[in-house]
């Protein structure tokens, strides 16, 4: 499944999240870093969901632009 992933930059680097699944998150000093830890991340989180017999959440959310003078 391909999930979205939101990367904001922080004081000591970027962290991650995904919408889609609650308390999935990961931090990186660069945004490949946390690309990968992210990668890391959602795989785990997943698997635990699996294990623990929960139902793993389809994705929902999407991302868009909106253009607005500044």
């Amino acid at each position: 499944m391909r999930y979205l992933v939101i990367i904001e930059q922080s004081d000591t680097g970027y962290a991650a999240f995904s919408p889609d699944l609650d308390g999935c998150v990961a931090t990186g000093t660069s945004i490949e870093e946390v690309e990968a830890t992210m990668r890391d991340a959602v795989a785990f989180h997943i698997d635990g969901l699996k294990e623990s017999g929960a139902e793993v959440p389809r994705p929902k959310a999407y991302v868009t632009y909106v253009e607005v003078a500044a």
